[in-house]
């Protein structure tokens, strides 16, 4: 190489980086020959770090500014010790520049479905998904873990390694909390900011990375548990049943007026079923409020009361022992005539045969008379 060609393998005017990309963490800068020499000129802009390489080892690292690079520069003295080898042995270095600002909205979500235990619904599968974001806070520690000598290095490289122990510290998280699931979306701000706060000291250790934040977008439930919430949610909507009711049947009179002649003979029995129920409600409701002299206002009157409670009896026979009503038990006597039937019922000293209770007994049906002669 002649002298000339030395010259220019030293000379360097400015050394900077200008990155329009989104995703780059770190670009080595293409120096010639590898050769940093004395008197150029070290630009590191705001968002950015400069880490010098000397002969394999990492030497300094600068933070934004402009730096003069010479020996007699005291900010890299440490770098440039001197020039020893003159122009036949330039100085063999690497220049890196590690992007400081924060890299946002990079997403998260379990591969799959992981296992909690619901304290009310016990063991349950969930998936979780969010986003998060981190900054590079000590690059020199980023660059001997995690770059080593790539020249160009982005959060495709990192972000899968990222997600899994974010996830795992996940899974951890709400498994200590043995929160039941239906109070998890109220949670999600707290449990994003407990685990950043939770792993974000391990990153900066391990990677020199600072976890700047992590959401927690979603946490969702089996197909099956959802569609049980939901009927669980419809019912607390309905409220009282009684009043439903009878909004269902205002409504039903209201479809058979405008049904004028349709509706075959299911139909009309049905309206007319309703109507009948309907009529005898109201009917009722204007007759008590002729005889105590006012005037009857649909909207005001009170609902009818509940129907009365079927009687049951406790019974014993050749099938065991139930709860069953009198009819019931008619049935099963008449199925079985010649077995033995007891029944029992709160305030009686003991066990009664059938025939002994004049409600079975009424419904239980005669034997057939002996065959003719």
């Amino acid at each position: 190489m002649g002298f000339w060609n030395h010259v220019k393998a030293q000379f360097l005017d400015v050394i900077e980086w200008l990155d329009d990309s989104r995703d780059t963490l770190v670009y080595r800068f293409p120096v010639f020959n590898q050769a940093i020499t004395d008197k150029s000129r070290l630009i590191v802009r705001e968002g950015q770090a400069a880490v010098f390489v000397s002969e394999g080892q990492l030497s300094d690292v600068f933070g934004p500014g402009t730096y003069e690079i010479g020996t007699r520069n005291s900010p890299i003295s440490t770098f440039f010790e001197s020039i020893k080898y003159a122009l036949d042995y330039p100085y063999k270095g690497d220049i890196y520049f590690v992007s400081t600002r924060q890299f946002t909205q990079q997403k998260w979500g379990t591969a799959k479905p992981f296992t909690t235990m619901d304290p009310q619904i016990g063991p349950v599968r969930i998936r979780a998904f969010g986003v998060f974001s981190y900054r590079v806070t000590d690059p020199a520690q980023f660059l001997r873990e995690i770059v080593g000598t790539d020249g160009l290095f982005t959060t495709d490289e990192i972000n899968g390694q990222l997600r899994e122990k974010l996830v795992s510290g996940l899974v951890s998280a709400i498994a200590q909390a043995k929160m039941p699931v239906l109070e998890l979306a109220a949670q999600y701000m707290n449990l994003g900011e407990a685990l950043r706060e939770q792993m974000s000291p391990w990153f900066e250790d391990n990677y020199g990375l600072t976890m700047t934040d992590f959401t927690v977008s979603n946490i969702s439930l089996p197909a099956e548990v959802e569609a049980m919430l939901d009927k669980r949610s419809s019912m607390g909507l309905l409220g009282d049943m009684s009043a439903f009711t009878q909004f269902q049947a205002a409504n039903a009179l209201e479809t058979a007026a405008g049904n004028e002649g349709g509706g075959g003979l299911g139909a009309g029995l049905m309206n007319a079923g309703v109507g009948l129920a309907m009529g005898g409600v109201v009917g009722g409701q204007m007759a008590q409020a002729a005889t105590a002299g006012g005037t009857f206002n649909p909207q005001t009157a009170a609902p009818p009361p509940p129907p009365p409670q079927a009687t049951t009896l406790h019974y014993s026979g050749p099938d065991g022992q139930s709860q069953l009503s009198p009819a019931d038990i008619a049935a099963k006597i008449n199925a079985n005539p010649t077995g033995k039937h007891h029944l029992w019922s709160p305030g009686w000293d003991g066990w009664k045969d059938w025939k002994e209770v004049s409600e079975v007994a009424a419904l239980v049906a005669p034997p057939p008379p002996p065959p003719a002669p």
